[in-house]
């Protein structure tokens, strides 16, 4: 019996990762799993760069646009829901690719997630209207004071990172990073990490042309659109909340969009931190098809292996 694989392709917002996965694909006739914590909604395909039409249609794609807004999809369920579908994918498919640049939904699929307490409804429902009524800034102060090392590695302009966070240090009188143990689960498949990298500065302005190509593209109007779900986790997102700070007066129009650009290149940097902690994953210059394809090929003769109970 065949090894099956996964081939993993990550890295920062805006390098070409979707591009290069639908080569890949096409190249070991694999499906994509989408491993991007915002792709999975639907109506949002501008401000979180889904597949177009044409690149749907170059390949097999799932986890992309699968479900509404209001269905929050964190990583725990990701990890369940994504795990069966590669059962059934693998049944008919020795190589499956996952792209995205989302880290903790890469780490669940690849080595699963720790087990914290389900969800306290009462306690999130009280977290979330803080967060509505005082702002993020309030619930990071208060997790910082009650987990001050998970805060200084969390992203702290994320709410549904924050609140979780808080949520269980508030639910179990425990720091939340005390909890995660970062124990690796065994997968039935072998695993090959793919990184993109590219110099700064190009990096950057690819960036910036992309936030100029998503405006054209209807960006505005989407976040418009998307105006009166603005609560939703799915839309705490850069691109949607600088938009809604526009829609509310605080800002002009011009600055919305310079803010966009501000806060995707933040968040690349964000990414790229994340994912330099895994010395599991191999970089390549995003157009590199020639070396990635070889080191692809030379992990099939002696797969890597795919986690540790």
């Amino acid at each position: 019996m065949s090894i099956k694989r996964l081939l993993v392709i990550v890295g920062p917002t805006g390098s070409g990762k979707t591009d290069l996965s639908i080569r890949i694909a096409r190249r070991y006739g694999a499906p994509i799993l989408s491993t991007d914590s915002r792709q999975f909604y639907r109506g949002m395909p501008v401000g979180t760069a889904q597949p177009s039409a044409e690149q749907l249609q170059a390949a097999e794609h799932h986890f992309i646009a699968d479900r509404e807004i209001d269905r929050h999809l964190n990583c725990g369920a990701y990890e369940a829901e994504a795990l069966a579908r590669l059962e059934a994918l693998f049944a008919t498919h020795d190589v499956v690719v996952a792209v995205g640049g989302s880290g903790l939904y890469v780490r669940a699929l690849c080595e699963g997630m720790d087990d914290l307490p389900p969800a306290d409804e009462a306690l999130r429902e009280r977290l979330n209207t803080r967060l509505r009524e005082e702002g993020i800034e309030s619930l990071a102060d208060e997790l910082q004071r009650l987990d001050p090392a998970y805060w200084e590695q969390v992203d702290r302009s994320n709410p549904a990172r924050v609140l979780r966070a808080l949520e269980v240090c508030l639910q179990t009188g425990h720091p939340y990073s005390s909890l995660r143990t970062g124990r690796r689960r065994t997968r039935p498949f072998a695993v090959t990490k793919i990184g993109i990298d590219l110099p700064r500065p190009e990096l950057y302005a690819r960036i910036d042309r992309r936030v100029e190509l998503m405006v054209g593209e209807g960006l505005e109007e989407e976040a418009r659109r998307l105006y009166p779900f603005r609560h939703l986790t799915a839309l705490q997102t850069v691109g949607y909340r600088e938009f809604f700070e526009y829609f509310d007066g605080r800002i002009t129009r011009d600055e919305a969009i310079e803010l966009i650009k501000r806060n995707s290149r933040r968040y690349a940097k964000r990414q790229l931190t994340w994912f330099r902690r895994d010395p599991a994953i191999r970089w390549f210059a995003p157009n590199d098809d020639r070396a990635i394809l070889d080191y692809i090929d030379s992990t099939a003769a002696a797969p890597a292996a795919s986690g540790e109970e």
